[in-house]
């Protein structure tokens, strides 16, 4: 009975630890770029020629990068958590491999942490385009004449991991949606040679016939927690930069952040239509939290305003999660504790809906002398991004 009594209480124990914000009444959501692609293994003058992602290989051979984040969740716990940067490659060779080699097991003598609801879907980055988008002369299908910027199809990718079940059959996608359907899009124009801009639109008629909006995707995914649905509202728009003077990636990111403004907001949300040909946004009255590296900031470049559509939109809560490690990192900059990339920007977002009560909030950056410290001083370690997480009340 002795052995019966202290088998059962470790089992106990191990599933508290494991699973500890189920015996409370939180739930901590969370953003997280990861960086688990090819420019993160390779050197940059090779990435023209990586044609496949090399993270199957990398997740074999236990990479210290990725073991590095699997840490930062492991020290996180969050419930549910949006992974940016993760390849779309197959499941059974990638989020699979991680949840299980990675996430299942203890990193640094941290609990395992266990996702037994996963959503991933197809991304627009590094599929080939028969056009040359960035004018150079040249149509390769690759990097920037690709539909979003990558060098190999699901470059970039994007999942989902959840201790909630996720609503997959419900959720809505907008790969597809084309930019020329957005009322009002931004149209970049070709710059003269003295720099000042033309009349002549940067995409002929032919190439916005075809131009998907999402440089990734945009994804609804509902989440079921107790009685309560909660949509995922996940992205990951282009960099507003890297072009010219054109700045037709800023307006490209405008635009995508737009998408979901607009998805929010009943009366502008006409025009929308998923992957599935379903038109209309989120219902007035729905729970929702905004996830993702919007690369969009102060001081961030493109288009004046870009995340202001949603820090600013009445169904919106932005709580500003900080962090003092940013503001260690950063001490010349007075919006340093809101800080979320090692480049000295906020761009990664948990905004959560009005309706819902926000207990706490932060951005996983450890000061020196703190655990986890060593994933953010030490280059490659983990990624250049911060695990962004809100706990909120069920």
């Amino acid at each position: 009975m002795g052995f019966m009594r202290s088998f059962i209480f470790f089992i106990v124990v191990f599933f508290m630890l494991s699973n500890a914000s189920f015996a409370t009444d939180r739930v901590r959501i969370a953003t997280f770029n990861v960086s688990m692609d090819a420019s993160n293994y390779v050197e940059y003058e090779q990435l023209p020629k990586v044609t496949e992602s090399p993270v199957p290989e990398k997740l074999a051979q236990g990479h210290e990068q990725i073991a590095g984040i699997a840490e930062i969740l492991q020290r996180v716990r969050p419930d549910i958590v949006l992974l940016n940067e993760f390849d779309y490659v197959d499941r059974q060779r990638g989020i699979e491999v991680f949840l299980k080699d990675f996430l299942g097991q203890s990193q640094n003598g941290l609990a395992p942490i266990d996702y037994p609801h996963v959503y991933m879907a197809p991304v627009n980055t590094g599929v080939p385009s028969p056009f040359d988008l960035n004018r150079d002369g040249e149509a390769t299908g690759r990097g920037n004449d690709a539909w979003g910027f990558g060098w190999y199809p699901g470059q970039y990718g994007m999942v989902i991991l959840s201790r909630y079940p996720l609503l997959a059959e419900q959720a809505r996608t907008f790969q597809h949606f084309l930019w020329q359907d957005m009322p009002g899009h931004h149209v970049p124009k070709v710059p003269a040679e003295n720099g000042e801009l033309t009349d002549e639109p940067w995409y002929s008629d032919e190439v916005m016939a075809q131009f998907p909006l999402s440089s990734k995707s945009h994804w609804d995914v509902p989440v079921k927690i107790g009685d309560k649905t909660i949509h995922l509202l996940a992205t990951h728009p282009t960099p507003p930069g890297f072009d010219g003077p054109e700045n037709r990636n800023g307006m490209k990111n405008f635009d995508e952040i737009r998408l979901f403004r607009d998805y929010l907001t009943p009366g502008l949300d006409n025009y929308l239509y998923d992957d599935n040909g379903v038109r209309g946004g989120l219902a007035g009255d729905a729970s929702f939290v905004v996830l993702g590296d919007l690369n969009a900031g102060p001081d961030r470049g493109g288009v004046e305003g870009a995340i202001e559509q949603l820090l600013e939109h009445p169904r919106v809560n932005d709580v500003k999660p900080m962090s003092q490690g940013a503001v260690q990192h950063s001490p010349e900059q007075d919006d340093a504790k809101y800080h979320t990339a090692a480049w000295r920007n906020r761009v990664d977002y948990v905004l959560p809906s009005d309706d819902l009560i926000v207990k706490d909030a932060g951005v996983f950056w450890p000061t020196e002398g703190e655990p986890g410290y060593r994933l953010m001083a030490k280059r490659g370690a983990s990624s250049d991004h911060r695990l962004v997480w809100i706990d909120i009340q069920l």
